[in-house]
């Protein structure tokens, strides 16, 4: 088991040296200020790439590649609460108290199971409590491949070119 960690550990720091070798380049609106991050599963990479080094809360799935993901990001500055909205939501209230004390927040939008680009309810229920904003982000890669699972996950190629677009998002 121990050399499993360590192979994993190595994992976790060859990701996140991939992950800061993207040129992000992000475009906020002009009242950008604390609230949600709201992306779709297929831009995980892009985003974090993206909101690196903020602080930002992040919920993350409570499975096996969760756990890898959660380790990578954490090595990237971000704070992590691994759950699931759909199984007891105590993750998504540790979000509600970080957006209460003035901080972002970020989530996928079709969770961690999808459907791909189906909006499941609990950035929606985040936004209604916290009376925050929801900011949606559109990615865009200069070079990139899709993986083919559920989410069709971009994988943007190292030292590549990544636009992120942020906008108010309004969900019902």
């Amino acid at each position: 088991m121990r050399n499993h960690q360590r192979f994993q550990r190595f994992l976790a720091r060859l990701a996140v040296l991939w992950i800061r070798s993207l040129r992000v380049e992000c475009v906020p609106p002009k009242d950008f200020r604390p609230g949600i991050i709201a992306l779709w599963h297929e831009d995980l990479v892009a985003s974090t790439a993206a909101f690196r080094n903020r602080g930002i809360h992040a919920m993350i799935s409570g499975s096996r590649d969760g756990s890898f993901f959660s380790a990578v990001v954490s090595l990237l500055g971000y704070q992590t609460s691994q759950g699931s909205t759909s199984r007891g939501g105590t993750s998504i209230r540790h979000l509600l108290s970080s957006l209460k004390q003035g901080h972002f927040t970020a989530m996928a939008l079709d969770g961690p199971r999808g459907p791909a680009r189906t909006v499941k309810p609990g950035t929606a229920w985040l936004a209604q409590k916290s009376n925050c904003p929801v900011w949606m982000i559109s990615a865009f890669y200069q070079k990139a491949f899709r993986l083919s699972t559920w989410d069709k996950l971009f994988v943007p190629l190292p030292f590549s070119k990544v636009r992120i677009e942020i906008k108010e998002c309004y969900l019902s």
